[in-house]
Order: structure tokens, then sequence, then C-alpha cells
């Protein structure tokens, strides 16, 4: 005998109770539903205001807001440094593969424009000259030329003079409000020469390499050349710099942070926290100290301000390394630079940030970053 199931019966009372519930329930839902989409344009509408305000929107195609798609942020700085660095190290090779004038002529004008034509720094006796020594030497020479001349002064003009006193100003607003300086610097870029010009790249080389410029005959930057390769690597920093300085901050322009370069000098002693060494060195190995030989590619270091004080204003700005310097030391470069009989004298100090660890804290040197 088959089983028959009673069916399942309510009455019409309970009937209109659930169906009455169930559309109060709906109803609360397309309440709900409708609250979030009007949520969700003023956030829209809130950031596009904030892209409006710093730029973001308006130059991103010229590659100085993103990279790959993205935010810039730290990672993206350092993958966008490894490949400047790549660029410089090829142009450096170049140079030693086919040189236009003696190797000793190149290593002599490069410690020149290295140790800023000091002659107590150029000893009278110097080892056998060898493809490392130029090439690390060339390389510091343009890091300095790249972290002098370009990253930490603003480059908006073709002009040197005004170039230097937009960077005093954005520096005065920076010491006053972080943000407002965020919105100035990335709006004054929107204005800013699109490439590194033939006469800027001239300005920069004969103001911070001016020996190896003669020597290497690079003023006139033709293409398969030396000097052609000397004004692209100078481009391809030039973007780099736009992009550090041009870039949207990642908290939505709520905290600002801008960047600047720093090249440890030849000779001066090797701080871990601030140098990451490209060849391996025996004589830290051993414990023993070792100096820095040459760098190849500037440090990068992220300043933004402290926490306000007491009185609700903050007094200092903090420096957080986001990229080392890369460094190769005197063991490594040419037996030791620094010891007697090589030519060079230890330099007395140190280029300035940063010191004490990963965050710290510095003061601006008056004058600006053009100095």
């Amino acid at each position: 005998m088959a089983y028959q199931g009673q069916p399942d019966v309510v009455s019409g009372e309970q009937y209109r109770y659930a169906l009455t519930n169930f559309r109060i329930a709906h109803e609360k839902v397309e309440e709900q539903r409708g609250q979030l989409q009007e949520q969700e344009k003023q956030v829209a509408a809130l950031r596009a205001r904030i892209a409006l305000l710093e730029g973001s929107n308006q130059n991103s195609h010229l590659g100085v807001s993103k990279l790959g798609g993205n935010s810039v942020d730290d990672f993206s700085i350092k993958n966008a440094a490894s490949a400047l660095e790549r660029q410089i190290n090829r142009w450096a090779a170049e140079v030693v593969r086919t040189p236009p004038s003696p190797l000793d002529v190149i290593r002599q004008a490069a410690l020149a424009d290295v140790l800023d034509d000091d002659p107590s720094e150029l000893g009278p006796h110097a080892p056998a000259v060898s493809g490392i020594q130029i090439q690390s030497l060339l390389r510091h020479a343009v890091s300095m030329t790249i972290s002098e001349g370009i990253i930490n002064c603003l480059i908006v003009t073709d002009s040197a003079e005004a170039n230097i006193q937009l960077t005093r100003i954005h520096e005065h607003i920076f010491s006053r409000d972080p943000t407002v300086a965020a919105v100035w610097r990335r709006q004054t870029f929107t204005a800013a020469v699109e490439s590194c010009s033939p006469d800027m790249s001239r300005f920069f080389l004969s103001e911070h390499m001016p020996n190896i410029t003669k020597i290497l005959k690079i003023e006139g930057g033709e293409k398969n050349t030396i000097g052609g390769g000397a004004f692209a690597v100078l481009e391809a920093a030039y973007e780099f710099s736009r992009m550090l300085h041009g870039a949207p901050s990642s908290s939505g322009g709520s905290v600002d942070a801008f960047y600047r370069a720093f090249v440890p000098d030849v000779a001066s002693a090797m701080n871990p926290r601030q140098i990451e060494l490209v060849k391996r060195c025996h004589k830290t190995e051993r414990g023993e100290p070792d100096r820095v030989g040459a760098t190849v590619f500037p440090g990068l270091v992220k300043v933004s301000r402290g926490p306000p004080g007491a009185n609700g204003l903050s007094t200092e700005n903090i420096q957080t390394v986001v990229r080392r310097a890369q460094v190769i030391c005197e063991c490594a470069l040419m037996g030791g630079m620094g010891i007697p009989g090589t030519g060079v004298t230890p330099s007395p100090s140190v280029s300035p940030p940063p010191v004490g660890g990963y965050q710290n804290h510095m003061q601006f040197p008056s004058g600006g970053f053009g100095q």
C-alpha cells in the first residue's frame, strides 16, 4: 500500500502574514541597495576630485602618475630604478669598450669630477688603470649628476634658475603643509617640460661632470655615439624623476611624501643601512673596516613630515630608505682606492641622508634642493 503524504496546508491568515513580511524585507533590501549605490557614486566623485587636484587624471598618459597601470609605490620605484641603473651600466661599459681617449686620461677626468677638482685628494701615485675602475667611476659621476641635478631639483622648465626657485618654493610649502605641497607639486608637474632637452642635458653635464664631458666629447649628443648614450641616460633619469615627483600619494592625498636621492662619497665609511654592495667585499667578511670605492647608483629616501608636537605642528622631517645606494667597495674596485699609493685620500665628509636607521630625522640644508 503506497504511502500518501499529507499536503502542507496553512490558513489564509498565516499566508498573508508571511507574504507581508516578505514584501517588507524585500523593500528593506532594495532601500539598502539604493543607499550603497549612492555611497559608491559619492566615493567615485570624491576620488575624481582628488585626482583633479593632484593632476593625475590629466597627465596619466605621460606616465608620471602611473607605472604599468598601477599607482606608483615603493616596489614600482625600485623596478624603475633598476632599469635606469642597467642603462647607466651599459653606457659606462660602452665607454670602456670603445674609449675615445686613453683609459688613464679618462680615469683622471672622472676622479676630478667625482672629487670636485680637489687637488688634495688626487695623489701622485695611482695603480694601473683597469676597466672596472673606469666603469665604476663613470657610474659614480653619472649618479651624482642624476641625484643633484635631476632628482633633488624639481625640473619643471628649461631654466636652471627657475627650477631652483620652484624647488625652494616647494620646500617652504612642505614645511608648512605637506598636503598642500603635494597638490602644488603635482599640479606644477602638469605643466612641466615633457622631455629633457639637449640644452638641459648639456647644462647637467657641464655643471656636474665637466671633465668627463670634455674628455669623452659628449657635448653633441648624436645618436649611436657615446654622447648620444649619455643624453639618453639623462632623458631616462628625467622620466624617472617625473615619476617620483608627479605621482599621487598612495593614501589618496591625505599624507604627502616626496623623494630625494643621495650618493655616498668616495672613500667614506660604509653604512649598511645606507648602502648595498654590488660586489663581494673580502675586508667586510673578515670584519675589517672598508670604505666606499664608488657609488654606481644613488640611494632613494622618502621624506615625510613627523608627528605633530605639543603645539600641533611638526618640526622634523622623517626619511625612510626606499632603495639603498648601490656601492662597490675599495678592495673590490682596485685593491684599496684610498690606501697609500693609490691616488685618493679619504673624504672628510659623507653625503648627508640618511643616518641612524631606515627611518631617520633630517633638517634640510639651507638654500633648497638645487644647491
